[in-house]
C-alpha cells in the first residue's frame, strides 16, 4: 500500500488540531490541571484521547500545520480549549469563594493550607469544600463528560480558520458573574447563621459590658460555624451538581 504525502498529513492533522485543543483543555480544567498533576501525564493523557476520539470526529482540514493558515488554526484551537477548560474550573473555583467566606466569618480566615489544584493558600474551609467537589466531580463521571463535551465541541465549531466563538471574552466573563452567585447560595446559610450569633453577642455586650465577648464569642462563633457546615451538607451536593451542570452547558454555549 503506498501512502501519499496527501494523505499522510491528513492522517496527521486529524490527530494533532484535536491534541492540541483537548491538551489545552486539560491545562486549565480542574483535577488535570492541578499542580501535582505531572505535565508529562497530561501530554499522554492528551494524546490517548485524541487518538480514541479521532475517529468520531468530523474530518480535518488538510492543510500544513507550520503554514501561516495552519497556525492560525492552531492559536485557535489553543484559545478554545484554554476557554472551556477556564468555565469548568470556575465551577471549583466557586467552592473555594464560598469557603473563604465562611471561614472569614466564623473567624479561620487565618488557618489556611496549601491548595494542590491551584498553588496558592487558602482556608482550610475552603480546601474541605474543594476536595468534596472533586469527589463528587468524579462520583458523577463528570470526568468522562468533560472529554464527550470536548468531543462534541468539534461538531459545534469545526476546526476551521474561518471560524471562531462570537463574543467569546465576554461569554467568559459573564460566566464569572454566575460563578459568584452560586459561591453566594453555597454559602449563604453558614453566613447567615454566624451573623445571627454575632448579633446575638452584640445584644449582650450591651446588656452586660462586663463579659469578655472574645473569650467566649471566638470559640462559639467557631462551633456554631462548624455546625452549620455540617447541616449544610445536603445543601452543597444540589448546588454543585446544578452549577456544574451549568458549566458544561456554558463549554457549548461559548461555541454557539
Amino acid at each position: 500500500m503506498v501512502i501519499s504525502p496527501e494523505v499522510l498529513m491528513g492522517y496527521v492533522n486529524g490527530l494533532f488540531w484535536p491534541f492540541v485543543r483537548i491538551s489545552s483543555m486539560l491545562m486549565t480544567a480542574p483535577l488535570f490541571g492541578a499542580r501535582t498533576f505531572p505535565i508529562r501525564s497530561r501530554i499522554l493523557l492528551a494524546l490517548l484521547i485524541s487518538w480514541l476520539v479521532f475517529p468520531l470526529l468530523p474530518e480535518m482540514p488538510s492543510l500544513n500545520a507550520f503554514s501561516i493558515q495552519g497556525m492560525l488554526i492552531t492559536a485557535q484551537q489553543v484559545v478554545v480549549g484554554l476557554a472551556m477548560g477556564f468555565i469548568l474550573q470556575m465551577v471549583f473555583a466557586a467552592t473555594v469563594v464560598a469557603g473563604q467566606t465562611i471561614a472569614t466569618s466564623m473567624g479561620l480566615g487565618f488557618a489556611s493550607t496549601v491548595d494542590p489544584q491551584n498553588g496558592v493558600q487558602v482556608p482550610v474551609v475552603s480546601q474541605y469544600f474543594l476536595i468534596l467537589a472533586t469527589l463528587i466531580f468524579l462520583a458523577l463521571n463528570g470526568h468522562l463528560v468533560m472529554i464527550e463535551t470536548v468531543v462534541e465541541s468539534f461538531y459545534l465549531l469545526p476546526v476551521s480558520v474561518t471560524v471562531f466563538p462570537e463574543n467569546l471574552a465576554w461569554q467568559v466573563a459573564s460566566w464569572i458573574g454566575q460563578v459568584f452567585t452560586g459561591a453566594l447560595l453555597v454559602a449563604m446559610p453558614a453566613v447567615s447563621a454566624i451573623l445571627l450569633v454575632n448579633l446575638a453577642f452584640g445584644v449582650m455586650t450591651r446588656a452586660a459590658p462586663q463579659i469578655n465577648i472574645f473569650a467566649v464569642g471566638f470559640p462559639i462563633t467557631i462551633l456554631a460555624g462548624f455546625i452549620m457546615i455540617l447541616l449544610s451538607l445536603p445543601i452543597f451536593l444540589p448546588q454543585f451538581t446544578a452549577l456544574l451542570e451549568k458549566g458544561f452547558l456554558q463549554m457549548l454555549l461559548i461555541l454557539g
